[in-house]
């Protein structure tokens, strides 16, 4: 069978599993950046609070993240994600069978790797702002809490997307590991469709390409939100 039957859509070709592998691939990785964004936003503030506690917690959570294999992480969650919550839940009364579904293992698990990573980006972002802002906010009867979401956020976001874009190149691509738990996403595809062909560079380039697609879009629409970002920064 030619290459091109073997890439074609229908009965005979893979395209559209692969292309199915691909969507569930972005799928895993738009969860596991939306919960990393949020971790990450948790642990900057924690990073940035008074309480020696919270900034314990916070530097712990960050190392930890930051000197563990992503896959251990990965494995940790789905294998003992499914008994702790299950315990958790008989500690309350209520006796029932709880177990993870893999997408949602995945997209907790490459998020909490995310959330390690965001931390620092958005703590970094920040920090960059200028200490005058927060004290004018103060100044003009703003709380603390108003302080930081009305004015610290809308200015550190511009320097925190090129560190954000980042992150998201990397989930994205690290989406490939949760293949490591059985999850049919875009490499799993890919490698079982080389392994039932015996056409391994065919369908092993076709994952890499599709991968170098969807980074080169989602570096695009990271330069697109970037030049909008410092275009805003530079009237205020």
């Amino acid at each position: 069978m030619s290459w091109f039957n073997l890439l074609s859509f229908g009965d005979q070709g893979w395209t559209d599993e692969l292309l199915r592998g691909a969507w569930l691939s972005i799928e895993i990785s738009l969860s596991a950046y939306a919960i990393g964004l949020l971790l990450g936003l948790l642990g900057a503030i924690a990073k940035q609070s008074k309480s020696v506690v919270a900034r314990s917690l916070a530097s712990t959570y960050t190392t930890v993240i930051r000197s563990v294999p992503d896959i251990l992480v990965i494995f940790l969650i789905y294998y003992t994600a499914t008994d702790a919550l299950s315990y958790l839940l008989g500690m309350t009364g209520l006796a029932m069978q709880f177990h993870l579904d893999g997408f949602v293992a995945a997209a907790i698990s490459l998020g909490v790797v995310q959330g390690g990573y965001s931390t620092e980006v958005l703590r970094g972002a920040i920090v960059a702002v200028p200490r005058g802002q927060s004290e004018a906010a103060f100044a003009v009867g703003l709380t603390r809490k108003q302080s930081f979401f009305l004015v610290i956020i809308p200015q550190m976001l511009p320097l925190a997307l090129p560190g954000l874009g980042n992150l998201w190149l990397i989930v994205l691509k690290e989406s490939s590991l949760v293949s490591l738990i059985g999850f049919t996403e875009l490499v799993l595809v890919g490698k079982m469709a080389a392994g039932a062909t015996r056409h391994y560079l065919l369908f092993y380039a076709a994952v890499g390409v599709v991968f170098l697609v969807m980074s080169g879009i989602s570096s695009i629409v990271f330069h697109y939100f970037e030049v909008k970002a410092s275009h805003a920064w530079r009237r205020k």
